[in-house]
């Protein structure tokens, strides 16, 4: 995995809070008021996710990422492009909880 130095996409002028490690992986994803279903996340950090939606999301939008092993994350859309969204999760993972998170995401990916 690599640690991509960006800031933000074109759509978000904000810089991160902390670097996104860049990954493929999936996630379970839920709207408010809809079901679950499996959704791309394209790099992670403790304060947030890139996503892949189905239906393009609303800026300020309340949604749940669930990683396996984990429980359900409460985020924000902070920025849309297209289908994609920057999440803010609304408690950051906590440092050691992240390290797991990341050999497990890096364990699924070599299978």
């Amino acid at each position: 995995m690599k640690i991509p130095s960006d800031t933000g996409g074109a759509t978000n002028p904000t810089p991160r809070k902390s670097a996104r490690v860049g990954l493929e992986a999936e996630v379970s994803l839920r709207r408010s008021g809809h079901n679950n279903y499996r959704a791309n996340v394209h790099d992670v950090s403790q304060e947030g996710c890139k996503v892949d939606f189905v239906e393009r999301p609303r800026l300020d939008e309340i949604v749940w990422v669930k990683f396996e092993g984990l429980e359900a994350l409460e985020a924000i859309v902070c920025w849309v492009d297209g289908f994609a969204a920057g999440l803010e999760f609304q408690r950051p993972v906590h440092p050691a909880v992240f390290d797991v998170l990341l050999k497990r995401l890096a364990a699924a990916g070599q299978q």
